[in-house]
């Protein structure tokens, strides 16, 4: 590395964010880039660790450590540390296709792994990376990957999520004829609508999609598989078909009360949110509004921050976030050693915004809903919850069991309930018409490779194929895919 002992020198300066206060009064980004000294010292951090576990992408303990699409972190933390920034771009250009929805959305898993971060802070690579794919689309650096000649071959990629898009682009730089298909009105899967505007600004992926057009890329939109187009036609016209469907079907709670008005799945509010946003600013009402509610978000996670952050946007009353899982500890426990992702306690950009305007962390831990509580009318008025504790067994083998503890039942109000408890798996209704094999939790199953379904010449990607993931994961499946696809039609594959 350039700068030996720059992780000696320099401190972590974490990315800088606009002001909660301000923030919340508006749907723009809630980063913004740091200047290029501070840039540099950060890339300076990077240190010469010999095995860099950062970009290795792998699952440990059921999460994901490392960078899945293998990105060449340190390579481009010693560039930018050196100024040289296109040549930065060019080494994040050979492993990711889309840095600006990575550097954006995903939660770096890379910096979990940072070797450095096993007795400091981590290098803050997600920012970096953010900085070299903005500065090269500004300085004209990025280019559409036209292909020199065409195959002849025509691929339906169906979905226009990371993975889709990701497929999509591999396949046309080889000289397929590709044709993406979304059911949506606009191109980018959840990264256009299950993604609020202030996390991932809709401007950076019609960017995007409009490269890949010009590229030669088709998109169908308002095209949905297995209503406006069925498999049999798809098969007929396309030499491939990839399902990049995603993992549509939320997880429910069915208790008492569950039929109520006001109890909505986190992806409906989500999307409903942004379209409304992108079509009228919201003007035209076409939303879940949380203005001036009592807002309870049932689930953790990345989704059910976003529901918060968007709850706060709208103006709401109060928000709690319940979490049935217990606190996470500062700091890593025992059974968290690096370089698996730190299940630390952290507060996300919702979480901040809850605590200054509401004066606390909006989440409260090891609670479950017991029942949901309505009006004469048929609209949620509030929730039944207790406390629970996770009881190891006796013998400390297998998983521990959820256990209610008595006398801390009560009630809370909500005039909004958003579900965000994670999801099942893809459209059964596409699988059904593909005539596809599940796995056992009712993902298409890969049979004769990972990717290559139980029906000659359609594959499957992303989410549909490993159930709910990172954006990254899906740019990693979108990739694989593709090198599946190309060897499948030409009886071998260049494709990285």
């Amino acid at each position: 590395m350039a700068k030996p002992t720059g992780f000696l020198e320099y401190q972590r300066h974490a990315p800088l964010e606009r002001d909660p206060q301000e923030r919340v009064n508006d749907w723009i980004e809630l980063y913004v880039h740091q200047p290029d000294a501070m840039l540099k010292e950060q890339g300076a951090r990077c240190m010469d660790c010999g095995v860099p576990f950062c970009h290795t992408g792998q699952v440990m303990n059921g999460g994901t450590s490392g960078c899945p699409i293998n990105n060449l972190i340190p390579e481009w933390n010693d560039l930018v540390y050196r100024g040289l920034w296109q040549e930065a771009y060019e080494r994040l250009d050979k492993t990711n296709n889309f840095p600006e929805f990575t550097g954006r959305t995903c939660p770096a898993p890379c910096e979990g792994a940072c070797v450095l971060g096993i007795n400091s802070p981590a290098v803050t690579i997600k920012s970096i990376e953010n900085a070299i794919i903005d500065r090269a689309f500004e300085n004209g650096w990025v280019k559409p990957n036209t292909p020199e000649k065409r195959t002849g071959k025509q691929v339906a990629v169906i979905g226009s999520g990371p993975a889709g898009l990701a497929c999509a682009d591999q396949l046309n730089k080889v000289g397929h004829h590709v044709t993406v298909y979304e059911k949506s009105d606009r191109i980018g899967g959840l990264m256009m609508y299950g993604i609020p505007n202030m996390k991932m600004d809709k401007r950076f992926v019609e960017r995007r999609v409009d490269m890949l057009r010009q590229a030669g890329i088709r998109f169908v939109t308002d095209c949905e598989v297995g209503v406006d187009i069925s498999a049999t036609q798809l098969r007929d016209q396309f030499d491939a078909v990839v399902l990049a469907i995603g993992a549509q079907r939320p997880r429910d709670l069915p208790i008492d009360g569950r039929e109520l008005n006001g109890i909505h799945f986190a992806m409906d509010f989500l999307h409903a949110n942004t379209k409304s946003l992108l079509d009228s600013e919201l003007a035209d009402g076409n939303y879940i509004s949380a203005a001036d509610k009592n807002v309870i978000v049932i689930g953790g996670g990345d989704t059910g921050t976003d529901c918060v952050g968007t709850s706060m946007r709208h103006g709401c009353a109060s928000i709690t976030q319940l979490e049935i899982l217990d606190k996470p500890p500062l700091n890593r426990a025992p059974t968290n050693p690096w370089p698996q992702y730190p299940r630390v306690y952290f507060l996300d950009y919702g979480q901040k915004e809850a605590k200054v305007k509401f004066g606390a962390d909006p989440r409260a831990y090891a609670t479950m809903t017991e029942q949901f509580l309505g009006d004469a009318d048929g609209n949620v008025t509030g929730l039944r919850v207790v406390d629970v504790e996770w009881v190891s067994a006796e013998n400390g083998g297998g998983r521990p069991t959820l256990q209610k503890i008595a006398g801390t039942t009560r009630e809370i109000s909500a005039d909004l309930v958003i579900l965000a408890m994670g999801f099942l798996g893809p459209s059964e209704h596409i699988i059904e018409q593909f005539a596809l094999e599940r796995d056992g939790r009712t993902n298409i199953k890969g049979v004769r490779s990972d990717h290559h379904t139980s029906v000659e010449g359609v594959f499957a990607a992303g989410d549909a194929r490993r159930g709910q993931s990172l954006v990254v994961w899906a740019i990693n499946e979108g990739r694989s895919a593709a090198r599946e696809v190309d060897a499948w039609l030409m009886g071998e594959t260049d494709l990285p």
